[in-house]
């Protein structure tokens, strides 16, 4: 069985390549979301966000203020 390296797969997909993985996508994604959230975190001070099943509110220090509980 034919195994791929690091180097053949990064070849593979070049910036004016118009293939998109899926995994190349959801690391972009990733990526823009959490420079989203930080940049909203340093405008805001809180962020929105779901954590064990509770919509809150997330503040720079870690703290997790509850606003709604999620059904299901």
């Amino acid at each position: 069985m034919k195994t791929k390296s690091k180097d053949s797969a990064a070849k593979a997909i070049s910036v004016g390549d118009p293939y998109l993985s899926k995994r190349l996508l959801v690391s972009r994604a990733q990526s823009a979301g959490r420079a989203a959230a930080k940049e909203a975190m340093e405008l805001m001070g809180y962020v929105v966000t779901v954590k064990d099943g509770w919509v809150g509110k997330l503040y720079p220090d870690g703290s997790f203020q509850k606003m709604k509980q999620l059904d299901g």
